[in-house]
């Protein structure tokens, strides 16, 4: 596989997650009842951590997909947090659509533009692991040699 084409994932997951976390903070006061109607078991508490660690691991996650330089402790917490992120918007999509709950919005990109909970949301899931898994695989921190 041509490194080029390695890299260009990582950037492109990189900048679906700038956009994810800028719409999610531009409107983070209405985020917060967002998650809380999921009706998650560990209520308010649990949805407000979670709305904030989301948006925390999307840019935790842009380090690694950027290739900055860094330890490779850091590397690899930027790494997980990136598959964190697709695997958190996995399972809320997943969460609301099997609970049929009367949600209309997921929150993906924050009160902006709502994103239904269904078989879009499921996709768009799936799409972030995706991109998670081949940019892991692609620029792997852990085999780097130091020069």
């Amino acid at each position: 596989m041509n490194i080029f084409a390695s890299v260009r994932v990582g950037l492109l997951y990189a900048a679906v997650l700038v956009v994810l976390s800028v719409a999610q903070l531009f409107s983070f006061e209405s985020l917060l009842p967002i998650v809380t109607d999921f009706s998650l078991p560990g209520g308010r508490p649990l949805a407000y951590f979670l709305a904030a660690f989301i948006v925390i691991a999307e840019v935790f996650a842009l380090p690694y997909l950027l290739q900055m330089r860094l330890s490779s402790a850091m590397q690899l917490v930027s790494m997980v947090t990136g598959w964190l992120v697709a695997f958190l918007w996995l399972g809320i999509a997943l969460w609301l659509t099997i609970s049929d709950s009367t949600v209309t919005n997921i929150g993906l990109l924050g009160d902006v533009v709502a994103v239904a909970p269904g078989l879009i949301s499921i996709l768009i899931g799936l799409i972030l692991g995706i991109l998670a898994g081949w940019s892991s695989w692609s620029i792997r921190p852990l085999l780097r040699t130091k020069k």
